[in-house]
């Protein structure tokens, strides 16, 4: 109530049944997935395995599912969804602008847009909320559907961690993957549910209130699948285990992939001999596409960016931690593009780094050809050089044949570098973080030049 007695339209979230005080909670499962206590060989075997997810009245005393629009909640954050400009327009973003205010609007101009999977923060303005964590959910592609999972997670993480970060007692959840991005619901669900599970297990001791703010047609999926993650007893435990999905994250609730557990060699290429060890491709993807931060957080938000000249972004690939071999280069494409895809929206320029690699670095025209077909048109657009250092004779009449016959409007932005100083014309040494490697070869090579040219002059002045 307001001080003149008017009804407030916002909601106050200590107001909301809980999870764990909800009614029929039980009956709200699908009648064909539900286990009876009749099936008494299934019910045994049940009662001798643990659930990964425990009956915790602890937590579902935190739970809270509210049908209904996420602006209207009075707590101390709420969720908005949006794109990597921070200017989609959806159901959600609109009413939380809406209610927020035109200083909303100016103020996400500052934050200078946002990346796939990461959560930025702002005021909440003439919300009830006092902040609003915005955050860009992925776009979903069968094809890629790993990179989504992981993205996905990375949402209600980060969104999780900034709640922690700031001591926030509750946070209202809007579904993240919005239609226009086409993450199939219940995929999508799992994914928060278990996220936000996993999180307040481990991290969310001073985190009172997590609402699930959803929709008529989000509801009822939700009410299907909470009891997987948030059971209401031992029996209701014991009934949902069998209709937990197959990957149910590790101990955060980030997606696991069996085929990210690969074998590869100390050195690239090495292939023989005992010196083999466990790498998850996460790593290995540092390594694939490194960005010129001085970080390998590549996809934080502490990642500052160097620019050349112009003030375009710089990124460096390295050609020699590319082992090209032994890695799933279908996994390695889809990596590439979720790191490059924030980067993209503006102007920007490559530096690739050949120097030193051998054959089992080398990627094919046939997977190159695939990258361009595959990209963003941005991709393309904003690409406005690609340097490419210490070139040997081979790879610049492979690079002209490739930009000339396979890939159009490629060719001009091209720029073959023979050592650094030229690198150095176009983009300032503090401005790119060079492998020590590359380094001692491009030193090494242009005292072994100066050695030559000072011997060919010796000698013109012998016989002269």
């Amino acid at each position: 109530m307001d001080p003149l007695g008017a009804r407030s339209q916002f909601v106050e979230v200590q107001n909301l049944p809980t999870w764990d005080q909800s009614q029929g909670v039980q009956d709200e499962v699908d009648g064909e997935n539900q286990l009876t206590e009749e099936d008494d060989q299934l019910t045994n075997q049940l009662n001798s395995l643990e659930s990964p997810f425990l009956f915790r009245q602890d937590i579902n005393s935190k739970i809270v599912l509210f049908n209904g629009d996420v602006a209207l909640l009075n707590c101390t954050a709420i969720i908005s969804t949006s794109n990597e400009t921070l200017t989609d327009k959806n159901p959600v973003s609109d009413s939380i602008h809406r209610y927020a205010g035109p200083e909303l609007r100016d103020e996400l101009l500052k934050l200078k847009g946002c990346r796939t999977g990461e959560a930025k923060m702002t005021e909440g303005f003439n919300l009830a909320a006092r902040f609003i964590i915005h955050t860009v959910g992925p776009k979903y592609k069968a094809k890629y559907r790993t990179a989504a999972e992981s993205s996905l997670y990375s949402c209600y993480r980060n969104i999780m961690q900034l709640a922690k970060e700031h001591a926030m007692a509750s946070v209202g959840l809007c579904v993240v993957s919005t239609v226009k991005r086409a993450y199939p619901l219940e995929d999508a669900t799992h994914i928060a549910l278990r996220t936000v599970r996993r999180f307040l297990e481990n991290h969310g001791e001073n985190i009172e209130t997590v609402v699930f703010a959803v929709s008529d047609v989000e509801e009822p999926v939700y009410r299907k699948l909470m009891p997987l993650y948030y059971p209401c007893s031992k029996k209701e435990e014991k009934i949902s285990l069998p209709l937990l999905p197959a990957d149910i994250g590790n101990t955060e609730g980030e997606p696991v992939v069996p085929e990210r557990q690969i074998r590869i060699a100390e050195k690239p290429g090495n292939l023989e001999g005992d010196g083999d060890i466990n790498t998850d491709y996460n790593d290995l993807y540092c390594h694939f596409t490194r960005c010129v931060a001085s970080r390998r957080r590549l996809l934080s938000q502490e990642t500052v960016l160097r620019v050349d000249l112009c003030g375009r972004t710089v990124m460096v690939v390295v050609g020699r931690n590319i082992p090209v071999t032994i890695i799933d280069m279908e996994k390695a494409l889809l990596y590439f593009i979720h790191v490059m895809d924030h980067i993209t929206v503006k102007e920007y320029v490559m530096v690739y780094f050949h120097t030193l690699t051998g054959e089992h670095n080398h990627l094919d025209t046939d997977f190159l050809k695939k990258l361009s077909d595959i990209v963003d048109a941005k991709f393309k657009k904003n690409l406005r050089a690609f340097y490419f250092v210490h070139p040997t004779f081979r790879t610049k009449v492979s690079t002209w044949f490739f930009t000339t016959f396979s890939v159009s409007g490629l060719k001009e932005k091209v720029h073959h570098i023979e050592n650094l100083q030229q690198l150095f014309t176009c983009i300032l040494p503090e401005q790119i973080d060079i492998p020590p490697f590359v380094l001692e070869y491009d030193t090494r090579v242009s005292i072994q030049s100066f050695t030559t040219l000072q011997l060919s002059i010796e000698d013109k002045g012998r016989y002269t």
